[in-house]
């Protein structure tokens, strides 16, 4: 005698359950660790701190708009939970802040020593005045 075991695949009801545990397990394997948001949100203030360094000046204002473009896409990013790639545009962005940051404060710094030396070619023509010559 043999038997036969009917087994039922589904369950009234379980398909429903299996979406929605499925769509579940998707959106935890597609959510963005907090490690990736805590680094765009650094990016940000990296971009801020450096729009702050700049204020009007023109130096670093290309790379600054750089920053920006990779911070938006970051968060773009961020936003269609694509966690690598809002990493790589966040880290792109500090970058490019950062090097928008060094660019305006060395051309500060040019313009400093420049006048420093217009202000020692200065004195040294006003002592060469006021020294007698000898003859």
């Amino acid at each position: 005698m043999k038997y036969r075991v009917k087994y039922r695949t589904t369950h009234p009801g379980m398909s429903a359950v299996a979406l929605v545990l499925g769509v579940g397990l998707l959106s935890a394997c597609s959510s963005v660790s907090d490690l990736t948001k805590q680094r765009v949100a650094q990016s940000e203030t990296s971009v801020q701190q450096a729009q702050q360094t700049l204020g009007k000046s023109e130096q670093g204002a290309v790379e600054l708009q750089q920053a920006r473009d990779r911070l938006n896409a970051a968060k773009s990013a961020l936003a269609k939970g694509q966690g690598n790639e809002a990493e790589r545009l966040a880290a792109q962005a500090h970058l490019y802040a950062e090097l928008a940051m060094a660019r305006a404060q060395s051309a500060d710094a040019r313009k400093a020593a420049n006048e420093v030396l217009a202000s020692l070619d200065m004195l040294r023509q006003e002592t060469e005045r006021n020294t007698p010559k000898q003859r």
